[in-house]
């Protein structure tokens, strides 16, 4: 099967499902998955590429997180436990061992304050720095990779629209069931 074939069959499968349930559930409105569907099918398939990318480099994406979070922050490259988990990227809970596993690779290094011995900063070495920079640009290029079919006006039009679904899904918590 050729590759249009195959970005065919992919793209039908969601139709497919909602034929189905039409059949199936006539009384049921499927439209919703017309969107969420696919974007729980284009997730699935955009974080295997990620996974894949990233552990090429022995990293998990969960390390991955923090060194961009430590790059991110700026010279000297360091936060404390709270201030990664306050990231957003990184629950306070997996913190400390994803810390270890990074401190183990060489990758980050524990400092403590020098006025306050109290507070622990995670800091990346120079092996961490060149490895978050590396991983991070191949990162992009995948990305760039994954989103060639669009155009420009269509990225920003889906980034927009993507920022009005997580809005809508997180309203959706505050409204009663129907």
């Amino acid at each position: 099967m050729g590759m249009a074939a195959s970005k065919h069959t992919d793209r039908d499968a969601v139709a497919k499902v909602i034929e189905d349930w039409a059949r199936e559930r006539p009384d049921l409105d499927t439209s919703p998955l017309e969107v969420l569907a696919r974007l729980h099918r284009s997730f699935l398939r955009y974080s295997t590429r990620l996974t894949t990318s990233i552990e090429r480099h022995g990293l998990s994406v969960a390390g991955f997180d923090v060194l961009t979070a430590l790059r991110r922050a700026g010279d000297p490259y360091r936060l404390t436990a709270g201030q990664l988990a306050d990231s957003g990227l990184v629950s306070s809970a997996g913190v400390t061992l994803r810390i270890d596993r990074l401190e183990k690779d060489g990758l980050i290094t524990r400092e403590r304050d020098a006025d306050d011995r109290r507070i622990v900063y995670s800091r990346l070495t120079e092996k961490g720095l060149l490895t978050v920079d590396t991983v991070f640009a191949e990162h992009l290029d995948n990305e760039r990779r994954m989103l060639a079919g669009l155009s420009p006006a269509e990225r920003r039009s889906i980034a927009r629209l993507l920022g009005k679904l997580e809005t809508s899904i997180l309203a959706s918590d505050e409204l009663p069931a129907e």
